[in-house]
């Protein structure tokens, strides 16, 4: 996962928005990088405003958990609307 993860962060900062949702998912799981919610969060959303299906949905799952952000329901029915 550490090679991925890496691979991913290199791809994330250039831009490409795939590479930003799988590098968010690593820091959600903590799977090739530290568990990191916020930074989690912080790269969905990137890769949502740019009008990532998956990263609006992962997003939303962050909003309906509490998971790095404060819980909001209204929020993650919005990001899951916005993805469908």
């Amino acid at each position: 996962y550490f090679e991925a993860a890496r691979l991913f962060r290199i791809s994330a900062e250039q831009g490409h928005v795939g590479a930003q949702v799988s590098h968010g998912m690593c820091f959600r799981d903590g799977k090739g990088e530290p568990q990191n919610h916020a930074a989690a969060v912080r790269l969905f959303r990137w890769a949502a405003k740019k009008g990532h299906a998956r990263a609006q949905v992962n997003l939303g799952v962050c909003f309906d958990r509490g998971l790095g952000v404060p819980q909001d329901h209204d929020e993650a029915v919005r990001l899951y609307r916005l993805a469908a």
